[in-house]
């Protein structure tokens, strides 16, 4: 266990204020896909009876809405106490940075790498060493890189949440053509009123 110093942002001087350990974080993170797809089996077994058949497209959808679900929340709670002491946002660039630069570095410790925008409402986010992939490794690439997707589902939920709680509705996807680099890209709705 390291007693690592917290970066930026934080609140030094709120008695309320938690830290968490990096490699509580990644353990945490390892377990959490497949704890949520052994809970949506559980659970459609439960729902269905014992001896019908699982489907499997089924079951990963309902792991990819429970991890997207968490990190969803996770998102929200983060930018509700992260950005209470700052200026509110006027542009959606500046909240896509704020995101890029301050929520990615209090949980994965960097910032994203590169960000791209169309000026339309798509931004493209890449790191090119995704804290949780560093030390993935499989028998082959194409396995692992199929085994990362559930992966990803958590930080997408994240970045939903995040954007959700500063007021823009959005679709978040993840792809990874080579380990460990990651490619988020955020599709803003724009509501008619």
């Amino acid at each position: 266990m390291s007693f690592e110093t917290p970066l930026p942002p934080y609140n030094a001087s709120d008695p309320q204020a938690t830290f968490l350990n990096s490699s509580c974080f990644d353990l945490l993170l390892i377990e959490m896909v497949p704890f949520a797809s052994r809970l949506a089996q559980q659970l459609t077994v439960e729902r269905s009876g014992a001896n019908t058949q699982v489907d499997e497209e089924e079951q990963r959808e309902a792991v990819f809405r429970r991890l997207d679900a968490l990190g969803y929340r996770v998102g929200q709670g983060l930018i509700e106490r992260f950005s209470r002491d700052r200026p509110r946002f006027t542009d959606t660039l500046d909240m896509i940075k704020f995101l890029c630069k301050d929520i990615w570095i209090l949980v994965f410790r960097k910032q994203i790498d590169n960000l791209k925008t169309n000026h339309r409402g798509v931004y493209v986010l890449t790191d090119h060493s995704f804290r949780p992939f560093a030390r993935m490794s499989m028998s082959s690439p194409s396995e692992a890189l199929a085994r990362a997707q559930p992966f990803l589902w958590f930080p997408c939920g994240i970045i939903r949440g995040v954007l959700a709680g500063m007021g823009i509705e959005a679709t978040v996807q993840a792809e990874t053509v080579e380990l460990p680099g990651v490619t988020f890209q955020i599709k803003t709705v724009t509501t008619n009123i």
